[in-house]
């Protein structure tokens, strides 16, 4: 067993959570890491917590800062995972799972190698359990048919027939379009998984409730600690939790859904304290490397979307982050709206 995450520096702290808390579970399951971001040069990078950190620009993905530009942070982040799942499948990975950085692990994950043997891909569902109220059906079911049935912040991949034609299928797909566009039929990675049951054998829906919990499903999952101190989901051991969106609106939805329990409240709360135990000082809290040109100003995300949807202009710039390359003084010329920063 393999495990992977995919962050930028930003994200730092998140994924040290999860690193310590899936090495409490497992100290012997190896941690990877995939760092979609460049260092500040006055900064180091602790890499102990993680077994190994690969820059994603060592993966092989064709033209890679041309590729780069077309995405937004979590886009790139995500854009990645197909890339990295194939690259540990080639090495020889008998059983690889994915967490996003913002989960921690809370008990043994000790069934997951055996679900890998009756399965050559696992995914856990946003919802398990049907909803009751029309407000929680807007935002939990409704949100799933619009953002995937499917939370891609877990997925466990076996290295066999099936399992690799999948990883082969994703990673093709997160090529040629990872974007959060809803409109569009996309979001990031989440939609194209639900044709994965449809599209290949052996896929594995792993319903416990105790896996990926999140704000987006407890409306349906009570979480309850026992005098011993372990926490319970309807009755089965929470095994990891999903803090997306700490800090912003998480807040809001856990306390729209947590209602009169104080056990969500009580790990919210824990994982704000481990995130300020954990910070990175010298990381700005929004720092991305690929946030910006090479001059250090700012890409705006309008820019981002029209340059993908020229072809010509992906082809004709190999690194558009390159501020001399002229991609910038191009769009000056002919689309200078696309300029306006994002906070303006």
């Amino acid at each position: 067993m393999i495990c992977f995450t995919s962050l930028s520096l930003s994200y730092l702290p998140r994924a040290r959570i999860l690193a310590e808390t899936l090495r409490a579970a497992h100290p012997g399951w190896p941690l990877w890491a995939v760092l979609v971001d460049r260092l500040p040069d006055d900064f180091t990078l602790d890499t102990a917590p993680f077994d190994r950190v690969i820059d994603a620009e060592s993966l092989g993905i064709p033209r890679f800062r041309a590729w780069l530009f077309k995405h937004t942070l979590v886009e790139a982040c995500t854009a990645v995972k197909g890339a990295m799942l194939c690259h540990l499948l080639d090495t020889g990975a008998e059983r690889v799972a994915y967490f996003d950085p913002d989960i921690a692990v809370f008990h043994p994950l000790d069934r997951l190698p055996q679900m890998l043997d009756e399965a050559s891909v696992l995914f856990t569902p946003h919802q398990v359990a049907p909803n009751a109220t029309p407000m929680a059906i807007a935002d939990n079911e409704l949100a799933a048919l619009r953002y995937g049935v499917f939370n891609l912040g877990f997925l466990g991949v076996r290295n066999d027939e099936a399992g690799r034609a999948f990883a082969a299928w994703w990673t093709a797909r997160l090529y040629d379009a990872c974007f959060d566009d809803p409109a569009a039929g996309l979001f990031t990675d989440q939609r194209y998984c639900d044709l994965a049951p449809a599209l290949f054998e052996r896929v594995g829906i792993v319903r416990d409730p105790g896996w990926n919990v999140a704000s987006w499903n407890l409306s349906r999952r009570r979480l309850r600690i026992t005098p011993e101190g372990a926490i319970l989901v309807n009755g089965h051991p929470l095994a990891f939790y999903h803090f997306t969106k700490h800090g912003g609106v998480g807040d809001a939805m856990t306390d729209r859904y947590a209602g009169a329990q104080h056990e969500p409240h009580e790990l919210w709360r824990w994982y704000g304290r481990r995130l300020a135990y954990h910070a990175a000082p010298g990381v700005a809290k929004d720092y991305w490397h690929y946030g910006r040109f090479s001059d250090g100003v700012p890409i705006p995300h309008a820019m981002r979307r029209q340059y993908r949807q020229r072809p010509d202009l992906m082809a004709f710039f190999d690194d558009p982050f390159d501020a001399g390359s002229g991609l910038r003084a191009w769009f000056a010329e002919n689309a200078p709206a696309v300029l306006v920063p994002d906070d303006a």
